[in-house]
C-alpha cells in the first residue's frame, strides 16, 4: 500500500510542474496516508495502552457512535458516563427533558 501511495505521490508531483494543483492533491494524499491508511493498529494499541493506564474519566480515546469497545469495563465505564450525562441534563433542564420524552412516545 505504501508502495502505491509513494508512486502516486511522486506522479502528482511530475504533473504539478505544469499545473500546480496536482502537487495540493499529492500533499493532500500524503496527509491522508499518514493519518488514516499507515499502519494504524500500531497507533490503535498505544492509544487503548494510554487510556488503560489513565483515569476512567479521561478513558475512551475514540467518542464516534457505534465504535465497539476494547472491553467490558471500558464499555460499563462509557455507558456509566452517558446515563450520568442524561441524568445531568434531565436534572438542570426539565422542562426540555419533558418535552423530549413526549415526542419520543409519539
Amino acid at each position: 500500500m505504501g508502495t502505491i501511495v509513494i508512486s502516486g505521490t511522486v506522479v502528482l508531483v511530475l504533473f504539478g510542474f505544469g499545473n500546480h494543483v496536482w502537487w495540493l492533491a499529492a500533499v493532500a494524499v500524503l496527509f491522508l496516508y499518514v493519518q488514516y491508511g499507515r499502519d494504524s493498529s500500531s497507533a490503535r494499541s498505544a492509544r487503548s495502552a494510554r487510556s488503560s493506564t489513565s483515569s476512567s474519566s479521561a478513558a475512551a480515546p475514540s467518542s464516534g457512535g457505534g465504535a465497539t469497545p476494547s472491553s467490558y469495563r471500558a464499555y460499563r465505564d462509557r455507558r456509566d458516563k452517558q446515563a450520568k450525562w442524561e441524568r445531568r441534563y434531565q436534572r438542570e433542564r426539565p422542562l426540555e427533558s419533558r418535552r423530549q420524552a413526549r415526542e419520543k412516545s409519539k
